[in-house]
């Protein structure tokens, strides 16, 4: 039994004209912006003008341009929420001659830890040990 898949589901449908409803409704929503602004304030036309292009402008964004493939809406959405969001700065330049001095202190208290040192020639009794015991298990694990 075969299926179809669906393909290309990125793409979305043009339904007016050459249009997705999703830029028809920016379009729109921009343009009913600018009437509506042109309609209540009372302002000469060119000052409207000067008010309605930044609008145009952005709905024009919102439904045609597209940075990195990502429509321009999510890059808006992320621009809102880092700079309405709290930033941890992880990297901060200290002075190091204080930090040097409260190393000495904190050193100073502590007792001196012992650390087993290894010879090379032990380190080499112990590599070949584990070759040894290595080869030897797998030899029994073949023969079974």
């Amino acid at each position: 039994m075969r299926f179809q898949v669906p393909q290309f589901i990125e793409v979305e449908d043009k339904i007016f004209g050459p249009l997705s409803l999703r830029q028809f409704i920016y379009l729109a929503g921009s343009a009913g912006i600018i009437v509506i602004m042109w309609a209540l304030l009372p302002l000469p036309f060119f000052f409207v003008i000067l008010l309605a292009a930044p609008i145009a402008g952005l709905g024009a964004a919102l439904a045609f341009l597209k940075i990195n493939n990502r429509p321009f809406i999510n890059i808006l959405e992320s621009a809102f929420s880092y700079a309405l969001s709290n930033r941890l700065y992880i990297w901060k330049k200290r002075d190091k001659k204080v930090e040097a001095k409260a190393v000495q202190e904190v050193v100073g208290h502590i007792s001196p830890l012992s650390v087993p040192t290894l010879s090379e020639n032990k380190l080499k009794d112990l590599a070949w040990n584990l070759d040894i015991k290595e080869s030897i298990y797998s030899n029994k694990l073949q023969q079974k």
